[in-house]
């Protein structure tokens, strides 16, 4: 008889506890690049997204990982991920070890364990195919577009967009900025009622 799954602790910070995973399969871009690295912080739920190639090992997906995440939200307490042999080399055991952060991999049972970034991936596919149907090799130019988007969009288990939750304000937009000059959207019009 098997345990029932645990659902993994709601962490107490940003950044806290994050995800990380791979999508792969897109159309080879001019960069040769045919996938996208995802990393998901688990209390927020905003998301960085990186083009890479088949061939990315533990060190390029490392790089990555101090240039989106570390570099913006420090060090995480533990990185949930599946067990891509990216993820589960030497390189990324020894570096955590002396970085105090620990891996936690799901299992082959039940990748489940990583919903949240299975459930990004797949708005990130949808997003691509969507914006990228003339195109279909362009997508990695439209990534920052997309984590724009993801970050933009109110999330349904926080009520909120990630970008909210990270800095209570909403990024200027071309709709924000119509509704500010009309005096709905926060603009000079609330600002002299406030």
């Amino acid at each position: 008889m098997r345990a029932p799954l645990a659902s993994l602790p709601v962490p107490s910070g940003c950044w806290e506890s994050m995800s990380m995973d791979f999508v792969f399969g897109l159309p080879k871009d001019s960069e040769g690049n045919t996938g996208i690295v995802v990393f998901v912080d688990r209390l927020r739920k905003m998301a960085h997204l990186a083009a890479v190639p088949d061939s990315i090992d533990a060190e390029g997906t490392a790089k990555l990982f101090i240039d989106r995440v570390f570099r913006q939200h420090g060090l995480p307490v533990a990185i949930i991920s599946d067990r891509d042999p990216r993820f589960t080399g030497k390189f990324w055991k020894s570096i955590f070890k002396v970085l105090g952060t620990r891996l936690d991999m799901s299992t082959a049972d039940h990748p489940q364990t990583d919903g949240q970034t299975e459930r990004v991936n797949r708005v990130i596919n949808d997003i691509l195919r969507s914006v990228c149907a003339d195109t279909p090799r362009r997508w990695s130019s439209m990534l920052p577009v997309v984590e724009f988007a993801l970050n933009n969009a109110v999330h349904a288990s926080t009520g909120f967009t990630p970008f909210y939750i990270n800095g209570l304000t909403h990024p200027r937009v071309p709709l924000t900025l119509s509704l500010r000059e009309s005096g709905l959207g926060g603009g000079r019009g609330c600002r002299s009622a406030c």
